[in-house]
């Protein structure tokens, strides 16, 4: 039995609705909501519209609930992401091969400024997905908000407090921690952040900056410079900087596109990184590696990533009253050719 609250607009779905819910709701068989959510010929009209109404009344889809798959399974879990982030797209061709040990296909649902997250949901829910795992999603989108209550959700790229969904993401605290300490090592103390912008992600990574600063005694040092996690974004920042008569000594950045646009603009100015400014990426992303860049970066552990996330999603599959969970992956620093001394004054 479907367990429901009441609002002043009539009752609101707060679980997982069966056919039998939608039987019990219209007064009519089982075997006849199923004809109904097939389209199958025989109900009356004034049946279709009473099971379908109900069905309304209690959020039922066919298909999309976990209980109903069981019986009907299409073992594929959807994967909502953006295309243009080297690591989201390592993360979901992770997850094709470790899903398909596992007996899952992956449907994808890449995200661009046509398709808002509303439509990649609808069509990942018509694809008959039972699990769903998504980048920096809007948490506030009602088709989200619809699919994390029906079957199993992770949210990955950000810090979200989803009632519904667990939440895989790197510890940003430590892995800025572990940048400002290298900074630091190397006698830095005028850092500067780009970033604060482009999400949630974009106002926790830059508070974390902030934390490790204030952690090592360089609050009154801090700077943010407000940049997503872009070229162009880095490429701003490092023109604003070229242009000061005292400029930061080290730069740190959302992520590693960001850093390669600020590596592009010093190069143009003729300033020598690490020598005059040193420069950190976040991501570790293959951009990062190229012998043209060498960027000294935060590593996110992409197996970790995507195992944590397909464990999450399978195991709530197994048990749909296990309570979300909160899994922070580990951070580490690669260190290349983009930082070194602090130049002297």
């Amino acid at each position: 039995m479907v367990e429901e609250s009441t609002t002043a607009t009539g009752p609101r779905v707060v679980a997982h609705p069966t056919m039998a819910d939608v039987a019990e709701r219209a007064g009519v068989s089982r075997p006849l909501v199923s004809m109904v959510m097939r389209d199958k010929p025989g109900p009356s009209q004034e049946s279709r519209e009473r099971i379908l109404a109900a069905a309304r009344e209690l959020g039922y889809r066919p298909n999309a609930s976990a209980r109903l798959l069981r019986r009907n399974r299409t073992k594929l879990i959807g994967a909502i992401f953006w295309m243009g982030s080297p690591f989201q797209v390592r993360v979901v061709e992770r997850l094709f091969s470790a899903a398909a040990e596992r007996g899952y296909g992956i449907a994808l649902g890449p995200t661009t400024p046509d398709r808002s997250t509303d439509a990649v949901i609808d069509q990942l829910i018509e694809e008959r997905v039972e699990a769903l795992f998504a980048f920096n999603i809007d948490p506030d989108s009602p088709e989200f908000r619809d699919a994390a209550s029906r079957i199993p959700t992770v949210l990955l790229g950000e810090w979200n407090d989803d009632a519904h969904s667990d939440n895989v993401h790197i510890d940003d605290d430590e892995a800025l921690r572990l940048v400002v300490e290298h900074l630091v090592s190397l006698g830095h103390r005028d850092i500067a952040y780009v970033g604060g912008e482009g999400g949630i992600v974009g106002r926790d990574r830059a508070v974390s900056y902030l934390r490790a600063m204030k952690e090592f005694g360089l609050e009154e040092r801090s700077e943010v410079i407000r940049g997503s996690f872009f070229e162009e974004d880095g490429a701003a920042a490092a023109r604003e900087i070229v242009g000061r008569t005292q400029r930061p000594t080290a730069l740190v950045c959302a992520g590693d596109l960001s850093a390669v646009g600020a590596l592009a603009v010093f190069a143009q100015a003729g300033l020598s990184v690490p020598d005059d400014i040193s420069v950190v990426g976040f991501d570790d992303s293959y951009v990062a590696s190229l012998s043209y860049n060498r960027l000294t970066t935060v590593h996110q552990d992409v197996d970790a990533t995507a195992d944590a996330t397909l464990g999450a999603l399978l195991g709530r599959l197994d048990d749909v009253d296990r309570p979300p969970a909160r899994i922070a992956t580990p951070a580490a620093l690669v260190i290349r050719a983009t930082t070194g001394p602090a130049p002297s004054a």
